[in-house]
């Protein structure tokens, strides 16, 4: 396998132009960067080795699409892979470039960029990778269809796409796309009040369920900063994350088996979430 690379950019804004509505992202990752552990950091790398099914990303490029905090670039860079980190938020980019300088200063098989994965010139521009990664953000670009069609464009013959996108669940997904739209409209001062209020019913079951099955103390340690959770990420960001994540679309598995297969894509891997929480694909690359 050999893929084609050409250099981010490291400075400069992204093509399109912010929307009034949208989620602070980086904002949210920049908080959660001060509870990065180093186990949550072996939660991060052992999910990508499971997703990608391999122990080491050696001699391996790695696109990571709307990089966040940062974790899993820097997952992917411990795991041995050239890695290249984008975002669309400067807050993100930001949060990024902090991982590096802590864990791999002036490393030059680590470049980070802004950009937008709607731009098209932009990703042609990118080269092509063994491994393009972006868990959880096509959805919330605003395309979620041209954002899939891009981003597997930078996918190298006989290379893996690792996409997670939330799944369709009806009515409930028009309900939360509107609960999502009204928390980034509000003032800043009221969102958190607003996203523990929308959440603490579906808390409540939660609790109800731990203490049927007798472990409450569970639900307890999932609230915990130092839980290192399941990837690696904090229940309370993710949760803010949630309630406010928006752009926000969803899609049911078929509809992405159907996307990624037109394009020359086999599916390797899904685990299905459950609900309305993402559905986590892997795709190789067979054909042009």
């Amino acid at each position: 396998m050999k893929s084609t690379i050409a250099p981010l950019p490291l400075e400069g804004e992204s093509t399109a132009a912010p929307g009034d509505e949208r989620f602070a992202f980086g904002r949210n990752w920049a908080r959660f960067l001060t509870h990065l552990t180093p186990a949550r950091l072996a939660a991060a790398e052992a999910s990508l080795q499971q997703m990608l099914q391999c122990d080491r990303l050696s001699g391996r490029t790695f696109l990571d699409i709307g990089s966040g905090s940062g974790l899993f670039s820097l997952a992917a860079r411990r795991l041995g892979a050239e890695v290249r980190s984008f975002d669309y938020d400067g807050d993100s980019v930001a949060c990024t470039r902090e991982l590096r300088q802590r864990y791999f200063p002036g490393d030059p098989h680590w470049q980070i960029g802004q950009g937008s994965v709607l731009d098209a010139e932009f990703i042609a521009g990118l080269g092509t990778f063994d491994v393009v990664y972006s868990w959880g953000v096509l959805h919330h670009t605003g395309n979620l269809w041209r954002a899939v069609e891009l981003a597997s464009q930078a996918v190298a013959p006989g290379g893996q796409f690792f996409i997670a996108i939330y799944n369709h669940g009806g009515s409930q997904t028009t309900r939360w796309m509107a609960i999502k739209r009204a928390y980034c409209r509000l003032p800043r001062a009221l969102q958190i009040p607003f996203a523990i209020a929308v959440s603490t019913p579906g808390e409540i079951k939660s609790f109800g369920r731990a203490l049927l099955g007798r472990q409450p103390r569970r639900y307890f340690r999932s609230w915990s900063q130092s839980a290192p959770r399941t990837r690696g990420m904090s229940k309370w960001h993710d949760l803010i994350d949630w309630v406010g994540g928006y752009p926000y679309e969803a899609a049911r598995v078929d509809q992405v088996f159907d996307a990624c297969r037109d394009r020359g894509f086999t599916l390797e891997r899904l685990v299905s979430g459950a609900g309305l929480g993402c559905n986590e694909f892997v795709f190789r690359r067979t054909r042009s």
